[in-house]
């Protein structure tokens, strides 16, 4: 049972196992082969070694100081008594290690003090820590990709004054978007910057409310640095008048010490369903309550050129996004496992044509339905954690590729593919939690299991960083139209590229076959439903396309490891980890490629029902 005070108990078995080394060496090496990133200028001082080291310190330190006070930080939410929000303290001082081993700076510049760490590498480390607790972790996530736009489009002030201290670990940061009344629909942002003659080049008084905004307020650090989309007084309307600001909680003097408080209230906390342990909250910009040198409004400096903050700040959403995805993949991931263990350990029933009811009962792992859901969970999670770190690799290829076509080629492959690195975990991976409460039967519907937290902490993936309907319209309406094309050509060639490298293979002729059938689908379809060029009626069903041409990716992506682990078995011979790969692969192209079908068919037929039903008939 778990002691819902202290987090004992049935807590304690997440630190036996939240995530698969073995899986993520098997991704990393005999996969992705990240080791022969090494041999490029940026990463030559490492090896395999350092990174195997990182990687462990990771999973020690996920297991250590994260996972333990998961449960606690769930049953006792934030606090905010008017002046100060409350945390249990073993949060900040599991973000104090993480900070103190150097994991916020891994991927930066040595110039600013990083250890310049493939992404590839930084995103399995990263894995753990969402595995382990999602809502500690959720602070260093938005905090690295503050610090990161910052880096790309601040000034050098702003990112000596507010981006080192970030990557120190001394100043957390934010990115605030959503207002209260809007979601989503960022061209109706109506939060304002007001220019501050008195303030210096690029200075702002700011003044709006910012809703649902993780990590806005706290004790966790010395300061937060909000990164504010806010239009300029005079801006034109629409997306295209929109500007990004930094406005920090505190002001930073010249020698980097703390100044005056700036305008920035909370005003409320939300409480949610799960991430109990990140605080979400509704912030006042410029209300009145703080007047830092004597003006109305929050102070704030303009990052990157004015009416270019929604490009600025998708340098942190897409970030963001690929790491919504990671979180889907870990929290699914942990929940497999845990059904894993349940179902190997509880004995109940008897072998399909056992007589008598003396016979002894068998583990439920041996029934056909729990293996169904585990064989299905199974490649859900460890087919989402291949997406997951296959982007990374692009964006590895991106950055350091030998030449500039070969970066141009991986950067427009990711973004293509990121809608479905963020959309497809979110979905798929959410259902290998409800798997594991399925598998647990009544036990999973209680608090005497990680499960329930962990479905209830999944939950929120497929709705921040974009909705599912958002990403579908990226996908559909720009990604794979972009260029003329370009992107979707690159995403075809390389599956094609595979599918030419399996023919020359006798063990997935037929998964080959089957892969090149959608494939051509995907190339088929898309020109179809833009043939009219009526983009009412073709993203009227790009919620099935973003589900066909994510299902159609997944089985390519199974198909590489597929053949990687045929080839790890021809080298080392047979292992039950490598049969269960081959295994799982098998199964995503029997019982989940053909899914994608009907799922064409229905994109394809221009189906308007949506567009067609009267709202008086809901």
């Amino acid at each position: 049972m778990t002691d819902e005070n202290t987090g004992n108990g049935a807590q304690q078995t997440i630190t036996e196992s939240v995530l698969s080394a073995k899986d993520i060496d098997f991704l990393l090496y005999d996969w992705l082969k990240v080791d022969e990133l090494c041999s490029r200028q940026r990463f030559s001082d490492h090896s395999r070694d350092v990174f195997d080291s990182v990687l462990s310190a990771s999973e020690e330190l996920a297991k250590e100081q994260f996972a333990p006070h998961a449960r606690k930080s769930d049953l006792n939410e934030p606090t905010f008594d008017g002046t100060a929000v409350s945390l249990i303290p073993e949060i900040k001082s599991a973000l104090d290690q993480f900070a103190g081993i150097g994991l916020l700076s891994s991927t930066m510049d040595e110039s600013v003090g990083g250890i310049q760490l493939p992404q590839t590498v930084a995103k399995a480390c990263f894995a753990w820590f969402q595995a382990a607790n999602i809502a500690t972790a959720s602070y260093p996530m938005l905090t690295m990709a503050n610090a990161n736009l910052l880096l790309e489009y601040g000034t050098e002030d702003q990112i000596q004054k507010y981006a080192l201290p970030e990557l120190d670990g001394r100043f957390f940061g934010t990115m605030c978007l959503s207002e209260p009344d809007v979601g989503s629909s960022l061209g109706d942002v109506t939060t304002k910057a007001v220019p501050d003659p008195d303030g210096g080049d690029g200075a702002y008084r700011i003044h709006g409310t910012k809703m649902w905004i993780s990590g806005g307020d706290h004790e966790l650090s010395e300061n937060i640095v909000h990164l504010v989309l806010a239009r300029a007084e005079g801006d034109r309307p629409g997306t295209k008048g929109l500007s990004l600001f930094l406005v920090p909680k505190h002001l930073v003097n010249d020698d980097g010490s703390l100044g005056e408080r700036n305008d920035v209230v909370l005003s409320g906390l939300n409480h949610k369903m799960g991430w109990r342990g990140t605080t979400n909250t509704l912030l006042n910009f410029g209300e009145g309550a703080h007047t830092p040198a004597g003006a109305a409004g929050a102070v704030g400096w303009l990052v990157g050129e004015r009416g270019q903050g929604l490009a600025c700040m998708f340098h942190m959403m897409n970030e963001a996004r690929i790491g919504v995805g990671a979180g889907a993949v870990a929290l699914g991931y942990h929940a497999y496992l845990d059904a894993l263990r349940y179902a190997r350990d509880r004995r109940q029933g008897r072998p399909d044509g056992a007589k008598g009811s003396d016979s002894p009962q068998i583990p439920i792992s041996g029934h056909a339905d729990i293996r169904r859901m585990l064989m299905a969970s199974k490649s859900y999670v460890e087919g989402g954690l291949g997406l997951v770190l296959y982007a990374a690799r692009l964006l590895d290829e991106s950055e350091t590729a030998e030449t500039q076509a070969e970066r141009d080629r991986a950067a427009l492959l990711l973004d293509v593919l990121t809608p479905i690195v963020k959309t497809w975990p979110s979905v798929w991976c959410l259902k290998a939690n409800d798997h594991a409460i399925q598998v647990l039967g009544g036990a999973g519907y209680t608090r005497d299991h990680d499960v329930e937290q962990l479905y209830r902490d999944n939950r929120l993936n497929p709705i921040h960083e974009g909705t599912h309907g958002i990403q579908a319209k990226d996908l559909l309406g720009r990604k794979v139209v972009m260029s003329g094309g370009e992107g979707l050509k690159v995403l075809l060639e390389q599956m094609r590229s595979t599918l030419a490298e399996a023919a020359g293979t006798s063990e997935w002729n037929d998964e080959a076959a089957a892969l090149s059938a959608a494939v051509d689908r995907i190339e088929s379809v898309t020109a179809a439903v833009w043939s009219r060029g009526d983009p009412e009626v073709v993203l009227e069903n790009a919620w099935t396309y973003l589900e066909a041409v994510g299902h159609t990716v997944l089985a390519w992506l199974w198909l590489q490891q597929g053949m990687a682990a045929e080839e790890v078995v021809r080298d080392r011979g047979h292992s039950s980890f490598l049969r269960g790969k081959i295994a799982t692969a098998r199964y995503f192209f029997t019982h989940e490629l053909p899914l994608t079908g009907p799922w064409f068919d229905l994109v394809e037929s221009r189906s308007t029902t949506f567009s067609d039903l009267d709202e008086s008939w809901l």
